[in-house]
C-alpha cells in the first residue's frame, strides 16, 4: 500500500496521524503544506486533498483520508496490529471518549483558523492566549480523572492507544500556549512516556522536514 500525508509540522491533527502510521510500522510520503502561507487554500489542494481547507489528508492507494480520528480507525481497521484500541466494548468507548475530547471539544477551539478569525475580530495577542488556555485547561480538567483511572503508563493501560495518539499532540500544544501543567499530574506522566516511544519521537513536531523551514 502506498501512502503519502499532507501535513503541517506543527499542526496537532496531522501530528496525531504521524503518531498512528508510526505505531503501525506503516512507511509514508510526506507533503508538506504550509498553513501560515496558505497553501491549504490552493485550489487544487481543496479540489483533490481536503475540501475544508484543512491538514491532514492521506492518500493511500488512490482514495484521499480526512479528519485525523477518521484516518486513525482506518489504520485501526485494516492495520490491526498493533492495537490502538483495546478489546472489551466499554474499554474501547472509553479511549473513544478521551480522544475525542482532544480532538472534538480542545483542539477545534484553539486551531489556526479560529486563531485567525479571533484576529480578524480584533482579539489582541494576550486575550487571544487567554483563550486558548481556558479551553485547553478545561479540556485537560475532564480528562485528568479519565486518564488517573485508566491509565498505566500510557493514557489508557500499558500501551499507546488512540487516547495517546491525540493527547501527546495537545500536550505540545498546550506547552506552547504557556498551560501550566501541573494541575495535571497524570496528563503530563502519559505524555512523557509517549515521549520516550519512538513512535512518537518521530512523529515530534521538530523532527518534520519543514520544520527546518519554519
Amino acid at each position: 500500500m502506498s501512502l503519502t500525508l499532507h501535513s503541517y509540522w506543527r499542526a496537532t491533527a496531522p501530528y496525531r496521524v504521524r503518531i498512528g502510521l508510526n505505531l503501525k510500522g506503516l512507511p509514508y510520503g510526506y507533503v508538506p503544506v504550509n498553513l501560515l502561507t496558505g497553501e491549504q487554500h490552493a485550489p487544487d489542494y481543496v479540489a483533490t486533498r481536503n475540501a475544508q481547507h484543512l491538514t491532514p489528508a492521506l492518500e493511500a492507494d488512490g482514495q484521499v483520508l480526512t479528519q485525523s480520528l477518521a484516518i486513525l480507525e482506518w489504520l485501526e481497521e485494516t492495520h490491526p496490529a498493533p492495537p490502538l484500541l483495546p478489546k472489551a466494548p466499554f474499554a474501547r468507548a472509553t479511549v473513544r471518549a478521551m480522544a475525542a475530547l482532544v480532538a472534538c471539544d480542545i483542539h477545534p477551539l484553539n486551531n489556526l483558523r479560529v486563531q485567525q478569525a479571533l484576529e480578524g475580530l480584533g482579539v489582541d495577542a494576550p486575550a487571544r492566549l487567554a483563550w486558548n488556555q481556558r479551553w485547553i485547561v478545561e479540556g485537560f480538567s475532564a480528562l485528568e480523572p479519565m486518564v488517573a483511572a485508566h491509565g498505566a503508563g500510557f493514557a489508557f493501560g500499558d500501551a499507546p492507544t488512540l487516547a495517546d495518539c491525540c493527547l501527546a499532540p495537545q500536550v505540545y500544544s498546550a506547552r506552547r500556549y504557556q498551560v501550566d501543567l501541573s494541575p495535571f499530574p497524570a496528563i503530563a506522566a502519559a505524555a512523557e512516556r509517549a515521549a520516550a516511544h519512538p513512535a512518537f519521537a518521530a512523529a515530534h513536531p521538530d523532527r518534520q522536514p519543514d520544520a527546518a523551514n519554519a
